[in-house]
């Protein structure tokens, strides 16, 4: 009798296994979605590196005749044709885009910084119409803005040379903004304030006082900026004709077009690309420091 009592308490209850209580809620199962979208889109997006990680290691023969993520046996051979291909011309165009990102991403990042620090600090006439107009630049595809350039530059007699790729990345809409909504939040109003009661000039106030409560926002556009020069292609393509300017973009597109007629060459494009890829992870690993920065660490050490 009490043993019939527990069973149909048991089933009242649903504490038995396999019944719906034991089951994962349907919220939990619901969490899971975000997680498995963001695992797909993590394949989606590292499965061309892997192939090209892949690949680089692989012969000419061995390209075409292996299974697609079978590592081979040639990536010494590839790295040295590719660095003995016409002299050595990959590595000039390695250093070349070293230049542009390097410094076009420096002088955007200084641009950006005193432009949002004022768009966010002062108060003047025409401040937010300004700040509108920077946003629909955010807005604007670079396609739009290339042939333009390309006639500012031309009428100044700037086409293939180094500064027709650097001067048109001094100013970058979405460094700005970003800029100005970090130095927003960042930078707070009393500590400009208590600046200025103490005697500080301006200049004093923002390289003293502000610029290290917003370094690792600008580290943040110094990073885009450098990854957005260094995979540029439109620019230097329209404004660039000696292939010894050529950024590693325009240049392994050039060897990608004579690989058409010479497939030897698809080697050297694929081991190219790994070997183009280094330098912005390591990159990436280096500078990611800084934005474990304390906000405030500028203000307490000034």
């Amino acid at each position: 009798m009490s043993s019939l009592a527990v069973s149909k308490a048991e089933t009242a209850t649903g504490s038995r296994p396999g019944t719906v209580q034991n089951r994962p809620p349907l919220r939990r199962r619901i969490a899971l979605i975000p997680t498995v979208t963001l695992l797909l889109g993590a394949l989606y997006c590292l499965l061309p590196v892997a192939w090209v990680v892949i690949a680089a290691t692989k012969s000419g023969s061995e390209l075409f005749s292996t299974f697609t993520f079978l590592p081979g046996t040639g990536f010494a051979d590839n790295v040295a044709d590719l660095s003995a291909y016409r002299d050595g011309v990959y590595w000039q165009w390695m250093g070349n885009s070293a230049l542009y990102a390097g410094l076009g991403a420096l002088m955007s990042t200084v641009v950006s910084a005193f432009s949002g620090y004022a768009l966010a600090i002062y108060r003047f006439p025409g401040r937010e119409t300004l700040f509108n107009v920077l946003l629909a630049g955010v807005l604007m595809p670079p396609v739009i803005l290339a042939i333009p350039q390309y006639l500012l530059l031309a009428k100044a007699d700037l086409t293939d040379s180094y500064l027709s790729v650097l001067l048109p990345q001094l100013l970058s809409p979405y460094g700005v903004y970003l800029s100005r909504i970090y130095a927003t939040a960042a930078v707070p109003a009393d500590v400009v304030e208590a600046g200025r009661m103490d005697g500080a000039s301006e200049w004093r106030i923002f390289t003293r006082i502000a610029l290290p409560m917003m370094v690792p926002g600008m580290v943040t556009v110094f990073l885009f900026q450098f990854v957005a020069i260094w995979n540029n292609f439109l620019l230097p393509y329209i404004m660039l004709s000696d292939d010894e300017r050529f950024p590693i973009t325009l240049g392994l597109y050039t060897l990608l077009e004579q690989g058409a007629n010479t497939p030897a060459l698809y080697t050297l494009v694929i081991t190219g690309a790994f070997l183009a890829v280094i330098p912005l992870v390591a990159l990436f690993l280096v500078i990611q420091r800084f934005w474990s920065l304390d906000l405030l660490s500028g203000a307490v050490k000034s």
